[in-house]
């Protein structure tokens, strides 16, 4: 069997690396499927989401003279799109910005919220720094 870009696989995990895991995808082919591409989420370890013999399901997304790359990322159902939707985790919760508001409303909190966290954070530097008693003489 000739597999070509675009064509669903699936195969049994036969070996992990830290750049990826390999895929017996039958005939005495194998594939890689880079870290990048296991999953929709960040993968800091490769063994929290494969292990060795694992059935996968890949889309074949190259094929350099035998050496076939796999994507299970690109087989799963498409994801909702998360873009535009950073999610950012702050000590105290924001209220949501509605579309209503202007760029410039939108501009201004930015300003007061980063002055309010640069005056904390001198503060709390400051502190372990000694204050700003002066020198010792």
């Amino acid at each position: 069997m000739t597999v070509s870009v675009g064509t669903k696989v699936t195969g049994k995990v036969t070996g992990i690396k830290d750049f990826g895991a390999f895929v017996d995808i039958g005939n005495g082919q194998s594939g890689l499927v880079h870290i990048s591409q296991i999953s929709n989420d960040y993968v800091k370890d490769i063994h929290d989401k494969l292990s060795v013999g694992d059935i996968v399901t890949a889309v074949v997304v190259g094929d350099n003279h035998g050496k076939i790359a796999l994507s299970i990322k690109q087989a799963q159902s498409p994801q909702p799109s998360k873009a535009g939707k950073k999610t950012y985790h702050h000590d105290k919760p924001t209220a949501k910005k509605t579309s209503s508001e202007g760029f410039d409303d939108l501009l201004a909190d930015f300003m007061k919220e980063s002055q309010d966290r640069l005056s904390t954070l001198k503060k709390n530097t400051e502190g372990k720094r000694g204050g700003r008693g002066g020198r010792r003489g």
